[in-house]
């Protein structure tokens, strides 16, 4: 299905010129004594932009840990957003980061701090570091180090994970490189037409205190960070709480969903940034919240609502999200403070709870951690997983996976109680890693804001819970203190112990039983203490490098061949002589695998249009108006298609046009070469 036409971009942004800063544009920390001039702003504010898409073909996408659901094309691209902020009076400085992807693992994190270590040295670390993802169901899997998120993905996938690892440390090396003297204003409001919640039975197990902060079960906060340098815009941060499932688990073309496409219609509609144009532009992000029971589809169903077109959806709840970021940025007042980070490293399997934090009011422990069978069931309103299997599973169920099962010891499913216990996969990590058991705990603070790093999927009411011991702990307002979500690491899900208690799909994948989320809020009182205080926090032991220790299912490319009589790049099918606007062009080339390039920075395809002589690139495989889709045609020749679509928006100039596909194909001996191929011209008009 073609995507709708894109809205009608702007003009583009000016470049803003640097002054000369010195040492201090070039990543040096000020000194202390070198306080700012009054028109200068307390800041240094640096942002960037980088690629981080991985395989478009043939390989599992995660999220939906659907076992049918393989790349087959691109969308959009997924990209990673990341923003230096120096405190130019102290020389602190901390790096913010959002990605287009599913989760940010270990593996990422891992990968990530030891790129910026070779390039930086000690300037850039876990503590001051911090790594978002915006939950995408839609790009290539494979980059964990833990089995439980590689299974449905035939295992690791090293080029994907190379290429976010690669595309996050770029972005935030680009945002290094950028940083001038700027200031940042805090705005916020409310949006509540952008999400529902998909596990309403579970929420209200909690106390009346709680849901009275939520009146209509969602969390309907918008708080925007806005960045500019010198009298120019810079960027924005935009955090909401909704899940990024817009797109079902039937797609299987590479996309970042509603909130990659919030971010491409501000930057490339509003601000006129061209991603491949390579040159420093407005950066917006719009990472996720505490969005561990908040849905899109706001009929409850996978895909619906507001429509039936899952596309259409996500650029519906995407523009959602964006227009009232925009109108919360306009209002948004100058902060000041400094900026600072704390990190620790926490063993979530073997946490005593102080009974300050336990419902019951006394202490209690966490669990080795367990899969229940409500996991396997998946989120009926997103994405079902697994037939056979319900939400809201108590008691073990016989299914095909039999044959699979551990048994769980009756010490820990009476830990997991009432969880019905499937794999305990933290007994299982003895042997192998299949879930996390040490995740870092960390909280950034950017002038008056406060991020919680929460290293998986939060429900609203979980997070409210740990933004408000953080908020007592700190003496800040409530509203000052955000669980970001889906950052630093992934360990599933994190209820309230009464939500837990109905075992719904988020109930059964809180990995660390009854008292994960207690755990989690008395660790960070202490991070917050930390962070408080002006005093070190103890590291805690980080969890091992688990790269040597991969493996993978999943084939290669053996080699590739073009249709008889045909060269690579060769138009199969050409387009048509003349489309008028509202209409999809549509051109197939014989090509070679996108395995062998995943052309990172780059693209698959142009639209170009003929100007003075010249052929102009108007679009590419970044734009939402284009698809790229890869099919295979002979397996046992090696020979495959790419089709282009684009859909032809209403705004686009009369004139010629000709797409073009970019590819690389190899040969038995493995070689791999790069090949173009244009398709005849044709006309647009009005």
């Amino acid at each position: 299905m073609p995507p709708p036409p894109s809205r009608s971009p702007r003009k583009l942004s000016a470049l803003v010129l640097a002054a000369a800063l010195g040492a201090a544009a070039l990543g040096a920390p000020s000194p202390a004594s070198a306080a700012p001039a009054a028109d200068d702003g307390e800041y240094l504010v640096g942002r960037g932009i980088a690629d981080v898409t991985g395989e478009a073909a043939e390989t599992g996408m995660m999220g939906y840990s659907s076992f049918d659901q393989k790349t087959s094309g691109i969308h959009q691209r997924q990209r990673s957003r990341a923003y230096v902020v120096v405190d130019r009076a102290t020389g602190k400085r901390v790096v913010y980061v959002n990605a287009d992807l599913a989760m940010i693992f270990q593996s990422v994190q891992q990968g990530v701090i030891a790129r910026l270590k070779e390039r930086y040295g000690s300037l850039y670390g876990d503590e001051n570091v911090l790594l978002s993802a915006t939950h995408t169901h839609s790009g290539p899997g494979g980059y964990s180090h833990h089995v439980a998120y590689n299974l449905s993905v035939l295992g690791f996938q090293s080029a994907t994970y190379r290429a976010i690892v690669d595309g996050i440390a770029d972005s935030v090396a680009k945002a290094h490189d950028d940083l001038k003297p700027g200031t940042i204003s805090l705005g916020t409001g409310t949006l509540t037409n952008a999400s529902v919640n998909r596990s309403r039975e579970a929420f209200d197990r909690n106390p009346a205190a709680d849901r009275a902060a939520f009146p209509d079960g969602i969390d309907p906060a918008m708080t925007v960070l806005r960045f500019r340098q010198g009298e120019k815009d810079a960027g924005a941060i935009s955090w909401f709480a909704t899940h990024n499932t817009s797109i079902t688990n039937k797609n299987t073309l590479i996309s970042p969903d509603n909130k990659g496409y919030a971010s491409y219609a501000w930057e490339h509609d509003h601000e006129g940034v061209r991603y491949l144009d390579n040159t420093p532009g407005f950066v917006a992000a719009f990472p996720n919240t505490n969005a561990g029971d908040m849905s899109p589809n706001l009929n409850l169903k996978p895909g619906s609502g507001p429509t039936e077109d899952e596309f259409e959806n996500t650029r519906i709840i995407g523009e959602r999200q964006l227009d009232k970021a925009r109108e919360v940025y306009a209002g948004a007042r100058p902060v000041t403070g400094g900026v600072d980070s704390r990190l620790t490293y926490v063993d979530m399997e073997n946490v005593t709870v102080r009974g300050e934090y336990t419902t019951d009011g006394k202490e209690q422990r966490t669990c080795p951690a367990v899969v229940g069978a409500s996991t396997l069931a998946g989120s009926v309103e997103d994405g079902p997983a697994i037939p056979g299997f319900e939400e809201g599973t108590r008691t073990p169920v016989a299914s095909i996976i039999d044959a699979l099962r551990i048994d769980t010891p009756s010490w820990l499913a009476t830990c997991q109680y009432p969880k019905a216990s499937l794999i305990p996969t933290g007994l299982l990590s003895n042997v192998h890693p299949v879930t996390p058991k040490i995740l870092p705990l960390q909280i950034m603070k950017i002038g008056e804001l406060y991020l919680v790093a929460g290293p998986g999927e939060f429900t609203i009411t979980a997070g409210l819970r740990v933004r408000r011991t953080v908020a007592q702990e700190l003496g800040v307002p409530l509203e000052r203190v955000l669980l970001q979500g889906y950052a630093n690491a992934y360990s599933q899900y994190v209820t309230t112990p009464e939500e837990y208690e109905t075992q719904n799909y988020e109930g059964g994948s809180t990995l660390y039983g009854r008292n994960t989320l207690p755990a989690y809020q008395q660790e960070y009182a202490r991070v917050a203490a930390s962070l408080r205080q002006g005093t070190p926090i103890g590291r805690g032991t980080a969890p091992p490098d688990e790269s040597a220790r991969q493996f993978t299912f999943q084939t290669g490319v053996v080699y590739d061949n073009p249709p008889l009589g045909k060269s690579f790049g060769s138009v199969l099918t050409g387009p048509a002589s003349s489309y008028a606007r509202g209409s999809t062009a549509t051109v197939e080339f014989a090509t070679g695998h996108p395995k062998n390039n995943v052309r990172r920075g780059s693209t698959f395809l142009e639209v170009q249009r003929l100007e003075g002589g010249s052929w102009v690139r108007v679009l590419d495989d970044g734009d939402w108006e284009t698809t790229y889709r890869w099919t295979r045609i002979n397996g046992l020749t090696g020979t495959s298609k790419a089709t282009v679509t684009w859909a032809i928006g209403a705004d686009t100039a009369p004139g010629t046009y000709r797409i073009v596909h970019h590819g690389d194909a190899k040969n038995l001996l493995g070689k791999i070469t790069p090949f173009t191929g244009a398709s005849p011209t044709f006309t647009v008009s009005g």
